[in-house]
């Protein structure tokens, strides 16, 4: 299907930006930056096969250091460029979505930029609170006083300024695993970018963001979720099953080794049943025998195996969706990305589990990208240079990251800054 050809709004930061996807199946980098029209241009690409990653979290962090250090290294080579920090996916540390609704008092002044900050630190404050780390603090909307439905209050008078805030937050021991990951790297996080809020940036068209879209992302380890409408992202959700599920779902009913049953989903799966798959007979070596015992195995057979777990997939993605409670503002629009997306017959089959129209996503709006990295199942990258440089991001002339005031001084020096 032809990806939509639409512009993306002006950057807030042209950059060069260095931004890492780390997943269960690849490693990617991408160094880019933002033209003034509003296009992304990739300056350098570099991608290895995942390792020491399983289900988005570092496992092993030795074999991740050789495979992000690996990937870094060619995109800087094409690039011709060092880099220092890099803005970071986060697929780990059982991430949340959350809604938060906080009220400071203003006492008849008007809003400053102050105000907004410490709005958005009392809700990282909540989070961090409960052991986690916050990966993102949007701003929403605003109410001052019985004003509601305010984009922006700078400047408007209020007694009480009230703001509804969607925080996606993981454990701080994830996060500091990946901290220490990119450390032995050489490389400090730039900022976090919850991944399936990246996929979404990468596929959306602005028509689909402002009425309301899913965005399933069904990479190799997980599958996401994110609802977007009103041009945000208020949802979230992550599911610890993708791709790789498949592939030994069926290397263990067909008694194949993983890198056979990869081949055999790749050039011949679907989920689509056909009346010649009972006819079609697939090659399929044995695991444990000599290299010449193949058995002949139905088509049948691996559509049988690669069927359930896909249903099974959309059927729990149906299922966080109603219980978000945003199934009316999700719309009836999917966009289905991410590697495992590419088999055949599974927008059919969404489609009807889901009940709602679905297409299938791939990242558009970046000139200079090498043919490989133009595939669905590096949305999450290309979403990542778009937030970068500012795509997504609200009231993203704020430095939101602003440390409170440490000691017993620098707290009674905020609360009176706070209050007087």
């Amino acid at each position: 299907m032809a990806r939509p050809a639409e512009a993306r709004p002006r950057p807030a930061r042209s950059g060069p930006f260095g931004v890492l996807d780390i997943g269960s199946t690849k490693i990617a980098c991408l160094i880019g930056r933002a033209e003034s029209d509003g296009r992304l241009r990739a300056l350098g690409f570099g991608w290895q096969k995942g390792r020491g990653v399983k289900s988005g979290g570092i496992v092993d962090l030795d074999e991740a250091e050789r495979a992000i250090r690996a990937a870094v290294g060619a995109a800087e080579d094409q690039a011709d460029m060092r880099l220092k920090s890099v803005v970071v996916n986060l697929s780990c540390g059982q991430p949340e979505s959350r809604l938060f609704n906080v009220q400071w008092p203003i006492d008849g002044r008007a809003v400053t930029e102050d105000d907004i900050r410490r709005v958005v630190r009392e809700a990282r404050a909540r989070a961090a609170s409960e052991g986690r780390g916050t990966i993102h603090a949007l701003p929403l909307n605003f109410a001052t006083d019985e004003t509601v439905g305010i984009a922006d209050p700078r400047g408007l008078f209020c007694d009480t300024l009230t703001a509804q805030l969607h925080v996606v937050d993981a454990a701080t021991t994830a996060i500091k695993s990946i901290t220490a990951c990119l450390g032995r790297c050489e490389l400090d996080i730039a900022s976090m970018a919850s991944a399936p809020f990246a996929s979404g940036l990468a596929t959306l068209v602005e028509d689909e963001r402002e009425l309301g879209a899913t965005v399933i992302d069904m990479g190799g380890g997980t599958t996401t979720i994110a609802v977007f409408a009103e041009g945000q992202v208020l949802h979230t959700a992550q599911l610890p099953v993708g791709g790789i599920h498949v592939t030994n779902d069926v290397a263990r009913l067909l008694s194949t080794q993983v890198a056979h049953a990869e081949r055999l989903k790749t050039l011949y799966g679907t989920c689509q049943e056909s009346p010649d798959d009972a006819r079609e007979l697939l090659p399929v070596p044995l695991v444990g025998e000599a290299e010449h015992q193949i058995a002949k195995v139905p088509r049948s057979a691996l559509v049988s195996i690669i069927r359930p777990r896909l249903e099974e997939i959309f059927e729990l993605v149906r299922d966080r969706i109603e219980t978000s409670g945003l199934g009316r503002a999700a719309g009836a629009r999917v966009v289905l990305t991410g590697g495992a997306a590419q088999l055949v017959g599974a927008r059919e089959l969404a489609a009807h589990i889901l009940n709602r129209q679905v297409r299938l996503g791939r990242p558009f709006g970046v000139i200079g990208l090498p043919d490989a990295a133009t595939g669905s199942n590096f949305a999450t990258l290309i979403g990542l240079l778009a937030f970068a440089s500012g795509d997504g991001q609200t009231m993203h002339d704020i430095d939101f990251t602003a440390e409170a005031p440490r000691g017993v001084f620098g707290r009674v020096l905020n609360y009176l800054k706070e209050r007087v």
